[in-house]
């Protein structure tokens, strides 16, 4: 239950009352709850979330995912590439799952992503390359295509 403070406005709140919110794309999908809150120091503008999705499996979401924190939730403008997902081609046939993400160290933007097509191997694919991102992530390749990768 908040407090309500003098002198502070009705759109102004507190990160602590975004921790354990769900985290719902545009489709209704949950991706986990909100775990923390990100502020840069400098600007004290939010700069992403940790999301919790279970067991371990805790991930960061950089501002430009967010869209707005309803009374329930928080929405997601776009959909994120997170490992352990299913990775299908262009026509939906099942390539792997997304073993890793490779971002840049100085933005934190996603670069490519490594899809895992058996235990062994794997293959890195460029962020330019992926069609869609929901339950799956949907490459702009064929299977022979991405076979072909290096």
């Amino acid at each position: 239950m908040a407090t309500r403070l003098e002198g502070i406005t009705e759109n102004i709140c507190t990160a602590d009352e975004f921790t354990g919110k769900k985290v719902v794309d545009r489709e209704g999908i949950e991706y986990g709850k909100v775990k923390h809150i990100h502020i840069n120091q400098e600007t004290l503008a939010v700069s992403g979330i940790t999301v919790h999705q279970g067991f371990h499996k805790d991930y960061y979401l950089t501002s430009e995912y967010i869209d707005k924190f309803t009374e329930e939730s928080l929405l997601l403008s776009r959909p994120p590439i997170r490992t352990d997902v299913p990775v299908v081609d262009i026509d939906g046939h099942k390539i792997g799952k997304v073993k890793r993400l490779v971002k840049n160290n100085e933005t934190n933007q996603l670069q490519s992503i490594e899809v895992s097509d058996g235990i062994i191997h794997t293959k890195i694919v460029s962020k330019s390359d992926v069609w869609g991102v929901g339950e799956k992530v949907i490459l702009k390749l064929t299977k022979q295509q991405f076979k072909e990768l290096h």
